[in-house]
């Protein structure tokens, strides 16, 4: 995986490449803090804050979107184009969700409230199949 273009005020660092590749590279939408103990071991140098800094600065370069879904931890996810996400209610896993945006929705809205809509998330919530497996099972 290569970086966009970073502005000028960025290098583009070995630890800031790795990040991004995992963030790439994985289906999972991990937290910064899981982001430091997968790399801690490769760079005895990261520190939890620099792991922090790493994912500001991807952030505001548009490669990547962090994502809130009320639990208080920030999830990191490299699809940075519109689409929408599962959360399992038992592991709570976060799942992509490969199907088109609904632009339909966006009008729909823009139409009852007169509001500008930019653009809109969508969040399902539920058992992932591995866990409701073992919801079955018991």
């Amino acid at each position: 995986m290569t970086m966009k273009k970073m502005s000028q005020n960025y290098r583009i660092t070995k630890q800031r490449q790795k990040i991004l590749e995992l963030l790439t590279n994985t289906r999972e939408h991990p937290t910064a803090d899981q982001i430091y103990k997968k790399f801690k071991g490769k760079f005895p140098r990261l520190s939890l804050g620099t792991v922090y800094r790493n994912l500001r600065i991807l952030k505001e370069q548009g490669q990547i979107w962090e994502l809130d879904f009320g639990t208080g931890l920030s999830h990191f996810d490299a699809v940075v184009h519109s689409h929408y996400h599962f959360i399992c209610k038992n592991c709570r896993k976060i799942y992509d969700i490969r199907i088109p945006s609904i632009k339909e929705l966006d009008d729909r809205v823009r139409t009852l409230t007169g509001f500008r809509i930019y653009s809109h998330r969508l969040e399902f919530f539920g058992l992932c199949d591995a866990c409701n497996a073992r919801q079955i099972v018991r």
